[in-house]
């Protein structure tokens, strides 16, 4: 099939995403993505990105590929990931953990992640943990996508680098999370960012749009879509969950040494840097993500001062 030589600029050098798909080392690497490719007007092989079975085969080629995950799957209507981007987040991440460390990438199973919101796709311990040989341990509330998320893990007997964590309250982020005495090197999240359903069906009939399709209802949009209710959106959306989460954040200043997240919404950035000031954060980092047209950013800060976050290593 024919494939262009094109380079995604707008992601991470180190991203393994940056060309084309190769469509037949993904067939290759599985199968059942072969009868959603096909060629576009250009001769280039693609998929129908607004087929959710079609994506969820990409997924699953582009994890076995590129980051040796045998077995991974997600139930109807969970959020399937765009696992470049994701990448991205992760790979920004350790550039940001080499700047405490003389510049040197920190790698291996002593480097403890704790992400917030995993999901049912555990997308980021499972390209983490390969790429970098983190640790992880995934927080979810909801009880059904932790069920999958752990059957992706045990799966791929990767139990020992990955843990999975109930959260039980609606109202804590970290609490309930984080233990006593316990230390990670990083935090990150991908917020809700809807503040309601109907946001959420808006936003979703918009992607539609952009991929030329019509929709019958507002429903379906969601659904085709893929997104549980915790997933897609929160009471005051993104800008209420990120406030919360620095508010809390501030309880384990000394546990953690970059709390992070995703900020979707630019208009978002005055509050999210207004929240930082008031719990008094010393370093504040905003770095700036693109894939495609989707332009993204990463906020990370911290509550440790430069002489501790050199001595973080050490």
């Amino acid at each position: 099939m024919a494939k262009s030589d094109t380079i995604k600029t707008g992601l991470h050098p180190r991203n393994k995403h940056r060309g084309r798909y190769d469509f037949d080392q993904l067939i290759q690497a599985n199968t059942e993505l072969a009868p959603f490719v096909k060629l576009n007007e250009y001769g280039d092989a693609t998929i129908d990105f607004s087929n959710a079975p079609a994506v969820k085969a990409l997924n699953q080629a582009l994890l076995k590929q590129f980051y040796a995950v045998s077995t991974w799957d997600i139930p109807k209507q969970y959020l399937c990931p765009p696992i470049p981007g994701r990448a991205d987040y992760l790979h920004y991440m350790a550039d940001l953990l080499s700047s405490a460390n003389a510049g040197v990438m920190p790698q291996g199973s002593s480097v403890r992640a704790l992400d917030i919101g995993v999901g049912a796709n555990t997308i980021y311990p499972l390209i983490g943990n390969h790429e970098y040989g983190w640790h992880f341990v995934g927080a979810e509330i909801d009880v059904s996508a932790l069920k999958n998320a752990q059957h992706i893990v045990d799966s791929n007997m990767l139990s020992n680098m990955i843990e999975l964590r109930l959260q039980t309250s609606t109202n804590a982020i970290f609490k309930g999370i984080i233990k006593q005495g316990e230390t990670f090197d990083f935090t990150m999240c991908n917020p809700p960012f809807h503040a309601s359903l109907a946001d959420a069906q808006a936003g979703t009939q918009r992607k539609w749009r952009g991929l030329g399709k019509t929709t019958k209802n507002a429903e379906s949009t969601v659904l085709n879509f893929g997104g549980q209710t915790t997933e897609l959106y929160c009471e005051g959306g993104e800008e209420a969950f990120v406030t919360a989460m620095i508010n809390e954040s501030k309880l384990y200043a000394t546990q953690c040494l970059w709390f992070s997240t995703l900020i979707s919404k630019a208009t978002n950035l005055p509050s999210v840097y207004r929240a930082l000031k008031n719990v008094n954060a010393l370093g504040v980092k905003t770095i700036d993500m693109a894939q495609g047209q989707k332009q993204s950013r990463i906020v990370a800060w911290t509550f440790l001062n430069v002489e501790q976050q050199r001595s973080w290593y050490s």
